[in-house]
């Protein structure tokens, strides 16, 4: 979706003019003064007044929490952009919380009826109308279908779609003004920031997107007992009502609770840890929001998984890239690192790789061997992060999903007092990738691809080629040819030549004796007696020095051939 970033409406003013209150009221008044006016005004000594700057982190997170639910999910995109945004900026911004006052039910009951198409009653023998879960995009309500069969059902907050696009033109016209006026909005790319959001938001309004994500999951986990992926009701479910299973259970970071079912902690860690391989090194899609409230530990053992409206893709070369960067680290190989961050185009040769390496082994070699306990989870995002940072690399968005994917199942490994090592859990999926990685139908399956790509070039060129020499024509192009290693060419080419002539000499010597020795008439006869013969004859003396000519002057040839084919 594209906006005018210069046009905002009526519905924008209003909004920007309450987001520069809230500014000035957060004590950034000369941010919101940079904001409303077109260029900076010159001070009384004639200097241009200072590029507005970013607030600090802390004013930064309670300004994004009072403007809103569109502001604090921005906010956590912005958290998992570590690669743009310095370490203490992302420490602030994850604290943001998803969590708001629920909706009241008579404001939810008619939207949901007129997302269903009926009554209530008509689609559920039971609804109860307190929510179990309440967020800035949707609420969750526990109900029973018509059949008996208990559901969750998730409600998208009416008008808060709207309210979102409202809020989403008057970023980008935000974000314009932000880099027009300041340097570090430029580097950070406020607009691409925002576009990013534009994107991930609009798939978190849309069940019909969540639903199919569930149906992916319930697909991969089908013969794997240990996790339990709900089952969704299509017919009951719309694009802002998402119906599915109610998974009965407690979350998972409520341990005593977890302990009074008679299931040990440590091993719902290890569900988790092995349900995270699986997702990496198996089935590519990821569940990359696995926090308390979206994991529930059943009765029965199993843990079941909810919310599936952040996921993140992989493809299988990328798939291969991070199973051989889990091994690499998993065995101590950080030649085998380095090869997988550079295959996988996060970091590149341009970089001192040999310092690099070194900042990358001092900051891994300390948690090797390590039991979850034994380890801050907090200290490795912030030394990952400042890595990052420092080597100014930018992760493309699914590995930044990813990276915190892998906190997140740490810091649950850690409440659950897991003694695990998370590298020796996922060492044998990683091996297994390997291994299926290679196979000769993948491998194929690429060959095809890169013959598709170099056949739809080869369709191009023509054109292009044209193209070229049309505007060469017109003078609107020069095209100047620089060639480079032909300055001997002449010199070689006539080496060349004689030994071609040498050689037919050679030839026709070796024929001309040949014929000669053959002859049956003698010319011109010689008396003498030399081992035994007792004359010879001209022609015989001319084929022998046929020979001898030919063999002197082919001895020659092949020596100066090999000796050439040495230099």
């Amino acid at each position: 979706m594209r906006h005018d970033h210069h046009f905002i409406g009526m519905n924008g003013i209003s909004r920007f003019v309450g987001i520069t209150r809230v500014l000035v009221k957060n004590g950034f008044g000369t941010l919101a003064d940079a904001l409303t006016k077109r260029t900076p005004a010159p001070q009384k000594d004639g200097t241009k007044r200072p590029s507005a700057v970013f607030p600090s982190p802390r004013r930064l997170r309670r300004m994004l929490t009072e403007l809103g639910p569109s502001f604090v999910k921005l906010g956590q995109l912005m958290s998992v952009r570590a690669d743009i945004f310095p370490p203490e900026y992302i420490d602030e911004l994850t604290k943001l919380q998803d969590q708001v006052p629920p909706q009241p039910f008579k404001s939810i009951q008619p939207f949901l009826e007129k997302e269903l198409g009926q009554p209530l009653l008509s689609v559920f023998k039971e609804f109860d109308e307190t929510p179990i879960a309440s967020a800035s995009i949707a609420q969750v309500y526990k109900a029973q279908l018509l059949t008996g069969e208990p559901v969750a059902v998730k409600v998208v907050r009416p008008g808060i779609s709207k309210q979102i696009r409202r809020d989403i033109r008057v970023m980008y016209y935000m974000a314009h003004k932000l880099e027009k006026m300041s340097e570090l909005a430029r580097v950070v790319g406020a607009k691409n920031v925002v576009e990013e959001f534009e994107r991930s938001i609009y798939n978190e309004l849309d069940m019909h997107i969540e639903a199919g994500s569930i149906e992916k999951f319930f697909r991969f986990y089908r013969h794997i007992e240990e996790i339990y992926i709900p089952k969704v009701y299509w017919e009951q479910t719309a694009k802002s009502v998402l119906v599915i299973d109610f998974i009965p259970g407690v979350k998972m970071n409520q341990v005593p609770a977890i302990r009074e079912m008679g299931i040990d902690p440590k091993e719902i860690a290890m569900i988790g840890l092995r349900s995270l391989s699986r997702q990496l090194m198996e089935f590519g899609f990821v569940h990359a929001d696995p926090h308390p409230g979206n994991t529930i530990v059943m009765p029965d053992g199993r843990v079941g998984l909810v919310d599936f409206g952040i996921t993140a893709h992989l493809d299988e070369e990328l798939m291969i890239q991070i199973a051989r960067l889990f091994l690499g680290y998993a065995e101590h190989d950080y030649n085998l690192v380095m090869e997988s961050l550079l295959d996988a185009g996060i970091i590149d040769e341009d970089m001192d790789l040999s310092v690099f390496r070194n900042d990358l082994k001092e900051m891994s070699e300390p948690f090797y061997g390590r039991s979850l306990q034994t380890i801050s989870v907090v200290d490795i995002y912030d030394q990952v992060i400042r890595l990052l940072f420092r080597y100014h690399i930018r992760l493309p968005q699914n590995l930044l999903l990813l990276l915190k994917t892998f906190i997140q199942t740490e810091s649950l490994g850690k409440i659950l007092g897991s003694d695990a090592s998370i590298l020796e859990v996922i060492r044998p999926y990683a091996r297994a990738m390997l291994e299926r990685g290679y196979d000769s139908k993948k491998i194929l399956r690429a060959m095809g691809r890169d013959a598709w790509s170099t056949g739809r070039f080869l369709r191009h060129t023509p054109k292009l080629l044209y193209d070229i020499l049309k505007q060469a024509a017109m003078g609107k192009q020069r095209l100047q040819f620089h060639h480079s290693g032909f300055e001997d060419v002449g010199r070689r080419f006539e080496r060349g030549l004689n030994r071609l002539v040498i050689a037919i000499v050679i030839a026709a010597s070796i024929t001309a004796g040949a014929h000669v020795l053959d002859v049956s008439e003698k010319i011109v006869i010689f008396p003498m007696n030399i081992m035994g013969t007792r004359s010879v004859s001209l022609t015989a003396l001319l084929g022998l020095l046929g020979y001898t000519i030919a063999s002197i002057l082919g001895i020659w040839l092949i020596v100066s051939i090999f000796r050439s084919g040495r230099k």
